[in-house]
């Protein structure tokens, strides 16, 4: 019996060993912001680029929503990150009515041409 003891405690040592923990969530979380933060600097031309950037940005906070949700025991942060996943469809969704029409209408999408709309 004292050998089948052993063997339990070893799994569950091996479970822990594999669990994910805070850290490497906010390491996947920082390296999604500096990818969109980079999008978002590196192609200034390309307004579907710029928009899957902020997206990428709206993945990080989530995750980091989540993850402190998770390690806090607390279910705020996975509320709220709905309410972004929300905000951040509509964001999409808009954004991309907006540059369909835009593109109907003046033949490009690019954002230096967006800027002769100013008055």
């Amino acid at each position: 019996m004292g050998m089948t003891t052993g063997t339990t405690t070893t799994r569950m040592e091996a479970i822990d060993m594999l669990a994910v923990g805070l850290g490497q969530y906010l390491a996947v979380s920082a390296i999604l912001l500096v990818l969109g933060i980079f999008g978002i600097f590196m192609n200034r031309k390309n307004v579907i680029v710029i928009l899957m950037s902020i997206e990428l940005i709206l993945l990080a906070v989530n995750l980091n929503l989540v993850a402190f949700s998770s390690a806090l025991g607390d279910l705020v942060g996975q509320v709220f990150a709905m309410f972004v996943l929300t905000v951040a469809a509509a964001e999409a969704a808009i954004g991309l009515a907006i540059v369909v029409i835009y593109f109907r209408n003046r033949g490009s999408i690019e954002v230096e041409d967006v800027n002769l709309m100013k008055g």
